[in-house]
C-alpha cells in the first residue's frame, strides 16, 4: 500500500481503465446460464453431494475472479508506467554542467585494458544518454576549449566526447569552479580527485549543487624524474662533468634492476640499473662526454607499467655564451684576476685601470671586480653604486684600504682594519655550503690551505664562505656582493696560487651570471629569460618545436624576457629563433605534482567543501552501477516491467485454476 501511495505515473490517463475491472464483477455476479432441473426417484444422497460441489465451485470461482481483477488492475498500471520518484531534482532549466578530469593521471588503469579516462568517458556518456532529450549539457575538461563555452544538445556532446584524449593540462579545484562560473547548474565533478593537484579547495556557496563521480583505481608503483642536475652547475664546454638524475618512486613495491638510458641528440649516450624502495628516492648519474658544443637535446628515459606517461624527461645542455668580467685595478699591469678569467671560450673579460673606466660596460657586466685599490673615488662609487643592484660585485682589498670609501662602496658601517694581524691559515670549507657543491671530488680533512694576512674586519659572519682558523671571516657574500680581508699580494695572501683559488673564483663568476640558462622548465612555466645580444629590428622572436609560436616578449638590454601563456606549450623541446639566428633551446616537462597518484576519498572531497546537502557522491565503480544510481537519483525507479510481470503472473494463474482446479 506504502509502494502505491510514492507511485507516480508517466501517463496517468491510462488510469481511467480501471474501470474494466467492473467487467469480471459484473460477469460473476449475473451469471444468466439456464439450469435443467432432473428429476430423480430419491433425492437423499444427492443433496449433500450438491451442497459440497456448489462450496468448491465458488472457491473456485472466487479464486479466477479475482486473478482476472489482478491482470487487469496490473495491465492498466503497466501502460500507466508507474515509477517511484526520483530522490533528487534538476534545475528548473534542465541543464547539466559535467567536468571531466582528463589529465595524464586518469591513464592510471582501474581494470583490464581500461583507463581511468575510459571509466570517466563511459559516465559521462550514462549521464547523456539516460537524461530527457530536452536537457541540455555543458561538456568541460582540463584543457577548456572553447566548445565548453555553451550549452549543447545531447548529439553534439556525444560527438565532443569521443574527442576526448588525455592532456597534459592539470587543473585545481578552484580553477574549474572559477571556469564554470554559473552556481546555478547541476555538476557533475567526474575524476580521480589527485591529492597532489587538487589544489587549496574553497567552501562551496549554497546555490552550487556538484555530484561527486570518484574514479578509484587501486595503488600502483609509479616512477618518475624528481630533479635532473649537472655536477658543475656552470657548463662549461670541453670540461668534464655529469648528469645526476633523481628518481622518486610513489607506491608500495619495490622496483629492482630499473633500467634507464640518456639520449643526446638522438643517439644513445648511457645506461644505468637502478633499484628504487617503495615510498624513497634514488639517484644515478651519467658522465658527459666533452665533444659537446653549442644546443644538446637530452632526453632521460624508462619503462615504467603500466603508469607510462611519466617515463620521459626532457633537458638541455647549451654550450653557449660567455660570462662578462670587468675588473678595475690601480693600473694596468696583469693580475691574478685576469689570468684566472683568461679562458676566452668561457669568459668575455676586460681589464682597466682605476683612472680610464669605460661606466658604460658596466650595464652589461656579470660581475664586477674591484681588485687593489686601496681608495675608491666617488665617481667610481656612483656607477658601482648604480650597478650592484642589477650586477655581482667582488672586492678584494688594496694594501692600504680606505676603510671610509670602502664602508661607502660596501654599505659596511661596522668595517675596519685589524689594528695588529699576522698571516694566518684559512680553516678547512664546509663542504655542506651550497657554494662548494660538487666543487671537491674528496672532501679530505688533510687538505693544504692557504695562509693569508686579514686587513679587513667586519664582524662574526657564520654564513662566511671562507674563514681563519680563529673562525674570522676571510670571504663573505652580502647579497650580490663578495668581500675578501686580504689583498691577492703574494707577501699578504698565497691564495692566488692555490689549487682552491680557481674553483672559488668560478664560483663567484657563475653566481653573477645574469642569464642563467635552466636545463629545462615545466609547461606551467610562465616567464623563460634567454640571452639576445644583438637583435635588431622588431621582428619577434618565435619558438618552433612540434608546434610553432609568437609568445609575448620584452628586451632588457642583452636578455629577451618570454611571456608563454599556461600549458600553451607541448612537453619537449623548442628553438627560440629570430630571424635566421638561433638564440636558444628550451625543455619542457610535465608537472611532477602530476604523477603521484595518491587520491582523495569521495567523503574527503565532501569534507573539505564543507559537508553541505548540496555536494553529494555517486559510489558507483562500474557502468552498470552508475547508469542504475543515475536512474534512481534523478529519473526515478519504473515499475512498468514488475507490473507486466505480474499481470502475466495472474494470467496464468488464471488458466491453471480454471485448467486443474475441479
Amino acid at each position: 500500500m506504502i509502494i502505491f501511495v510514492l507511485m507516480s505515473f508517466n501517463y496517468p490517463q491510462f488510469l481511467w481503465a480501471l474501470t474494466a475491472l467492473a467487467i469480471p464483477i459484473i460477469i460473476h455476479l449475473f451469471n444468466f446460464r439456464k439450469t435443467t432441473r432432473i428429476f430423480f426417484s430419491s433425492t437423499r444422497f444427492l443433496k449433500q453431494i450438491k451442497q459440497e460441489t456448489t462450496q468448491k465451485r465458488k472457491l473456485k470461482q472466487y479464486l479466477v475472479l479475482a486473478s482476472r481483477l489482478l491482470f487487469l488492475l496490473f495491465l492498466v498500471l503497466a501502460f500507466a508506467q508507474p515509477f517511484l520518484p526520483a530522490r533528487e531534482q534538476l534545475t528548473s532549466q534542465r541543464n547539466l554542467v559535467v567536468y571531466l578530469d582528463n589529465s595524464y593521471s586518469m591513464s592510471a588503469p582501474v581494470g583490464e585494458k581500461v583507463r581511468a579516462l575510459d571509466a570517466g568517458v563511459g559516465f559521462v556518456r550514462d549521464i547523456v544518454e539516460l537524461f530527457p532529450a530536452e536537457t541540455r549539457f555543458k561538456l568541460l575538461t582540463n584543457d577548456f576549449a572553447p566548445f565548453s563555452n555553451s550549452f549543447k544538445s545531447k548529439s553534439e556532446i556525444l560527438d565532443q566526447l569521443s574527442q576526448v584524449r588525455l592532456s597534459p593540462v592539470s587543473r585545481s579545484f578552484n580553477e574549474v569552479v572559477k571556469r564554470i562560473g554559473e552556481p546555478g547548474n547541476t555538476v557533475f565533478w567526474i575524476s580521480d580527485f589527485q591529492k597532489s593537484t587538487f589544489g587549496d579547495e574553497s567552501l562551496l556557496d549554497s546555490a552550487w549543487q556538484v555530484r561527486l563521480v570518484p574514479v578509484e583505481y587501486p595503488q600502483v608503483s609509479n616512477v618518475f624524474v624528481d630533479s635532473i642536475y649537472l655536477d658543475n652547475p656552470f657548463i662549461i664546454g670541453g670540461e668534464k662533468n655529469s648528469i645526476r638524475v633523481r628518481l622518486r618512486n610513489e607506491g608500495p613495491r619495490t622496483l629492482e634492476g630499473l633500467v634507464t638510458k640518456l639520449t643526446i641528440n638522438g643517439v644513445q649516450a648511457a645506461t644505468s640499473s637502478v633499484t628504487i624502495e617503495p615510498n624513497s628516492l634514488a639517484e644515478t648519474s651519467f658522465d658527459l662526454s666533452q665533444g659537446l658544443k653549442g644546443f644538446n637535446q637530452v632526453v632521460f628515459s624508462f619503462s615504467d607499467f603500466p603508469v607510462s606517461f611519466d617515463n620521459e624527461f626532457y633537458f638541455t645542455l647549451n654550450y653557449t655564451g660567455r660570462l662578462k668580467i670587468v675588473e678595475i685595478k690601480p693600473d694596468t699591469r696583469p693580475t691574478y684576476v685576469e689570468n684566472v678569467y683568461g679562458n676566452r671560450e668561457l669568459f668575455d673579460f676586460r681589464g682597466f685601470a682605476v683612472g680610464n673606466v669605460d661606466y658604460s660596460v658596466l650595464n652589461d657586466a656579470d660581475l664586477v671586480v674591484l681588485n687593489g685599490l686601496d681608495k675608491v673615488d666617488n665617481s667610481l662609487n656612483a656607477a658601482i653604486q648604480m650597478y650592484r643592484s642589477k650586477g655581482t660585485l667582488l672586492v678584494i682589498p688594496g694594501l692600504q684600504p680606505d676603510l671610509s670609501s670602502y664602508k661607502s662602496v660596501l654599505g659596511l658601517p661596522s668595517l675596519m682594519k685589524p689594528e695588529k694581524s699576522e698571516r694566518m691559515e684559512l680553516d678547512k670549507p664546509d663542504f655542506q655550503n651550497p657554494f662548494f657543491e660538487n666543487v671537491f671530488e674528496e672532501r679530505s680533512a688533510a687538505l693544504a690551505m692557504p695562509l693569508a694576512q686579514k686587513m679587513l674586519d667586519w664582524g662574526p659572519d657564520r654564513s662566511a664562505i671562507l674563514r681563519f682558523k680563529n673562525g674570522q671571516p676571510y670571504l663573505s657574500r652580502f647579497n650580490n656582493t663578495f668581500v675578501m680581508a686580504s689583498a691577492l699580494n703574494k707577501e699578504i695572501s698565497d691564495l692566488s696560487t692555490h689549487a682552491i683559488f680557481v674553483p672559488v673564483m668560478y664560483r663567484i663568476a657563475a653566481s653573477g651570471k645574469k642569464a642563467e640558462r635552466k636545463p629545462y622548465y615545466y609547461l606551467s612555466s610562465s616567464l623563460v629569460t634567454i640571452p639576445a645580444d644583438s637583435l635588431a629590428g622588431e621582428e619577434p622572436a618565435r619558438m618552433k618545436g612540434d608546434q610553432e609560436l609568437v609568445p609575448s616578449q620584452r628586451r632588457f638590454g642583452d636578455r629577451l624576457l618570454l611571456e608563454i601563456p599556461r600549458y600553451s606549450v607541448n612537453q619537449g623541446f623548442y628553438y627560440v629563433t629570430h630571424s635566421r639566428d638561433t638564440l636558444d633551446l628550451l625543455a619542457f616537462n610535465l608537472e611532477k605534482t602530476e604523477s603521484i597518484l595518491d587520491q582523495f576519498s569521495g567523503e574527503e572531497v565532501k569534507t573539505a567543501l564543507g559537508g553541505g546537502n548540496q555536494v553529494s557522491i555517486f559510489k558507483a565503480t562500474s557502468a552498470d552501477t552508475f547508469s542504475n544510481e543515475i536512474k534512481e537519483r534523478y529519473l526515478g525507479t519504473p515499475l512498468w516491467k514488475y507490473a507486466l510481470i505480474l499481470a502475466l503472473i495472474f494470467l496464468l494463474a488464471e488458466v491453471l485454476l480454471i485448467r486443474f482446479l475441479k
